[in-house]
């Protein structure tokens, strides 16, 4: 039961943080940046990804009435800033089964034509028709493993062939081979479509083989009916879907590059069926001498082939663009040598429980995330941190699944295992940054909105110019004209520029141990002019040592130290964590407080053996309204001036103790800053702890500025003010009272050593944890950024060269027309260069 006194310094404590300190929550909550947290009051509501009426939302699912953009579901009162509520569609094809099936997984636009919807099939997206991209997980259940010299031979379980005795191995290729098969099936549609499109254009352009003499062979009727037998079969087989495409994007109203496609082949090749069949219905001048008309069976099936190729190079192009997703998965070990009831035995990874003892052998990687339980370890991370200096672990340090043992044997306990694991979170959020949509994309969204519409108004415009003034035969140039614009004018270029370069980015920052939420904040961190850092865990190892204890009254400096491990053991900060470990060192027993309770950037309260005993800070000590002596006072002076952080131990209304703590600056620390204020950036630390330990830590690393004894409020309110001035604000921080700051800065950068609210809060994440990470974030964003411009320049210019080309503007000065074959390679061909482009950055 709690004594009087106890309960006095409480309930005056609690008045006194009533009357100064708003809460966490209160404080965060006004600007709308929290995470947001379900419960049952609140509802779905829907909004345009495109913000086309603001900030309007919709009670009920289904598509923008401005832009026609699939409505994204979010709840009521939810930060649409860093986190969008995930809501997953099923798959609409129409008269189709929804089993599930070997294929199941989650699918995605990689143009994202409808913000965030997912589709649970393979396929072809049905607004733009690009190719749908899966979503690569680790694998949890369901590996199949197979035998490398008998491929019939599949289990569900590693063990040895029955045929031969060789281990299974996992079958290979498993994540993508959806991709694969779309490749090859296109593969094959393009090859069959090349062969006949070949001889229709050696017919169609005999005037120019001359010593063929295919007219001397059979007539030119004969031939015309050759070239639709050849070119026929492109059309339709070959290229079909091509044209389902377009269909779809016409009954959508949502026109597209297929739009396009279609109706300028489809009109090409109609336009020759006609010819061939009903050549007396067409004007005179559209026939040669022996009154046949041109046919445009060559053009109509040249240019699908060519289309068909450019769609083979992007799906053979676009698989590279995640793959640095694949070899992140590719760590993933398929098996775990668990140790259970005192047996060795290998076992599916899917099958390893938290709490499992795991035995690694030399030169394997770790099969989950844990605590090394029996011996040390040299362990190479470079795949998860980017760091290429192998790290030395010992008994109760953290590892990490897919990294690799070097040279010893050890246990570890299983602590995080399938999708907990921190590999399986990487691979979640490069996932989820490269299906975000970066604010620059919002320019080449408005494009695209209009540009079919104008392109077709563009081509219905040249054959009205070119029928009325152009040179005989003025229908026939008006014709190749108009059809040569529709083919010219690809948007999948355009719409490509961004996505691809946010998916190459993030997924070689992951590779690098920087993991970026969402693309917005790939574009922001380029802009940032200011970075804050907290100083514990982030400029500091986090990781303070013990090191003066010091008795101000009647207790001895060993019960100094013993009741103030005792009333910090319940406490998960640093700081305690440092005073319970050096307690121990020294052999102080340990003693049960009652009454627990942590005060957020102050300290904590209990109560022990009737005692009511507090022990804090400065701040905490002013709550309580006490003084300490002037000898005292430069005793803690002189411990600060050391970089030490001190705290006071109150027993009873009376500070009876100082207990002073020291954390070491991070080795990689002065340098990491130095390469930041080099990009422009101005590095200011805020930090809880007293004035003279940060002055001391600020001055050694030259910071731009630092503010002390700053309470998670004061963070948020700084970040505040700085964004009030007009500046563009990152802050790196690894605890739980940098959220609401982490939450309000325009970038915020987490520490992967810290914890897992500040990682939820980052838009962000370091897996290495230190300030080096936020100089390669500034370089990453920076050349990501420029590889989207560059993106975009190419595709605009693209098309505002290509099509007044196509159209015949040169023609009246250099006699210069283009013809629809060569429009159809360039439009193909602008596509794949944007992919290429974006592919560079995987070099970075």
């Amino acid at each position: 039961m709690e004594n009087k006194n106890n309960s006095d310094l409480k309930n005056s404590h609690k008045h006194i943080i009533s009357d100064k300190t708003e809460p966490v929550s209160s404080c965060c909550g006004g600007n709308g940046h929290m995470h947001h947290k379900e419960d049952s009051n609140e509802k779905e509501v829907y909004l345009c990804p495109m913000k086309c009426e603001g900030n309007k939302t919709y009670d009920k699912p289904g598509s923008c009435p401005v832009c026609n953009m699939h409505l994204v579901a979010k709840l009521e009162n939810d930060s649409t800033k860093n986190i969008e509520h995930k809501h997953i569609h099923k798959i609409e094809h129409q008269g189709e089964n929804h089993h599930h099936n070997n294929e199941d997984g989650n699918y995605y636009c990689p143009m994202h034509c409808e913000g965030d919807k997912v589709y649970h099939k393979p396929g072809d997206c049905p607004k733009c028709g690009m190719h749908l991209v899966k979503e690569q997980v680790v694998a949890t259940s369901g590996t199949v493993y197979t035998c490398p010299m008998h491929p019939e031979i599949k289990q569900d379980n590693p063990g040895p062939c029955p045929k031969c005795g060789m281990d299974l191995v996992p079958e290979k290729g498993e994540t993508n081979s959806e991709e694969l098969l779309a490749y090859k099936k296109m593969s094959k549609k393009f090859w069959i479509a090349l062969a006949f499109s070949i001889p229709v254009f050696v017919i169609a352009m005999s005037e120019f083989f001359s010593f063929l003499h295919l007219e001397n062979v059979t007539s030119a009727k004969t031939w015309g009916w050759i070239e639709f037998a050849l070119a026929t079969p492109v059309v339709f087989y070959s290229s079909g879907e091509f044209f389902k495409r377009g269909w779809s994007s016409i009954l959508r109203r949502s026109p597209n590059m297929w739009t396009l496609i279609s109706i300028g082949v489809g009109a090409a090749y109609l336009f020759s069926v006609f010819a061939l069949l009903l050549p007396s219905a067409f004007p005179t001048q559209f026939k040669d001498g022996s009154g046949n008309v041109h046919l445009y069976f060559e053009a109509a099936a040249v240019i699908l082939t060519l289309v068909l190729l450019g769609q083979v190079m992007e799906l053979r192009a676009h698989s590279r663009t995640n793959s640095a997703i694949k070899a992140l998965l590719g760590l993933v070990p398929p098996v775990a040598r668990v140790i259970r009831d005192g047996e060795e035995t290998e076992i599916p990874l899917e099958e390893v429980k938290v709490g499992d003892t795991l035995k690694i052998k030399p030169g394997e990687k770790i099969p989950v995330d844990g605590i090394i339980y029996e011996g040390s370890a040299v362990i190479d991370e470079s795949m998860v941190t980017g760091e290429p200096i192998p790290v030395d672990k010992e008994k109760g340090d953290k590892v990490v699944g897919g990294t690799i043992n070097s040279k010893t044997a050890f246990l570890i306990t299983a602590e995080k295992v399938g999708s907990d694991t921190l590999l399986a979170q990487i691979i979640e959020m490069v996932n989820q940054a490269s299906r975000s949509r970066a604010p620059i994309q919002k320019l080449a969204d408005t494009v695209a909105k209009y540009f079919v519409q104008i392109v077709i108004s563009i081509a219905l415009l040249t054959f009205a110019v070119w029928a009325i003034w152009g040179p005989e035969p003025s229908y026939v140039y008006a014709f190749v004209n108009a059809v040569a614009v529709l083919i010219i004018a690809c948007p999948c270029a355009l719409g490509l520029a961004t996505p691809m370069s946010i998916m190459v980015g993030t997924g070689r920052g992951a590779q690098s141990g920087i993991l970026v939420k969402d693309a917005r904040a790939i574009e922001e961190m380029n802009k940032v002019d200011t970075l804050i850092v907290d100083k514990t865990g982030t400029i500091t190892e986090g990781k303070p040592k013990l090191k003066q204890v010091i008795s101000l009254g009647k207790y001895s400096e060993d019960e100094v130290l013993q009741i103030s491990a005792s009333v910090d053991e319940p406490s998960e900060h640093p700081v305690a964590e440092a005073i319970v470990k050096g307690a121990r060192q020294r052999n102080v027993t340990i003693k049960k407080v009652l009454d627990f309770e942590s005060v957020t950037g102050k300290g904590v309260i209990a109560s022990l053996e009737g005692n009511s005993v507090a022990l804090g800070n400065m701040k905490l000590l002013k709550d309580f309204e006490m003084e300490v002596g002037i000898e005292q006072l430069e005793t803690i002076k002189e411990l600060q001036n050391l970089g030490q952080t001190v705290m006071y131990l109150i027993v009873n209304d009376k500070v009876e103790g100082l207990i002073s703590v020291a954390d070491s600056i991070k080795d990689t620390s002065l340098s990491a800053i130095k390469s930041i204020q080099k990009h422009g950036i101005k590095v200011i630390m805020l930090t809880g702890d007293n004035k003279l330990t940060a002055k001391s830590v600020a001055e050694e690393l030259s910071l731009d500025g630092f503010e002390a004894e700053c309470l998670p409020e004061d963070k948020f309110r700084k970040v505040k003010e700085l964004q009030s001035k007009g500046h563009i604000v990152a802050m790196a921080g690894d605890g739980i009272n940098d959220a609401p700051a982490l939450e309000q800065a325009n970038v915020g950068i987490a520490m992967g050593t810290g914890t897992d609210i500040a990682m939820q809060s980052a838009e962000i994440t370091l897996v290495k944890g230190d300030l080096n990470g936020i100089a390669r974030a500034k370089e990453l964003s920076h050349k990501v950024m420029r590889n989207i411009k560059q993106n975009l320049f190419f595709a605009f210019i693209y098309n505002a060269l290509g099509v007044p080309v196509a159209a015949g503007i040169l023609f009246p000065f250099f006699g210069i027309l283009l013809s629809p074959i060569i429009a159809a390679a360039a439009m193909s061909f602008s596509s794949v260069s944007v992919i290429t482009n974006a592919l560079r950055l995987r070099k970075i």
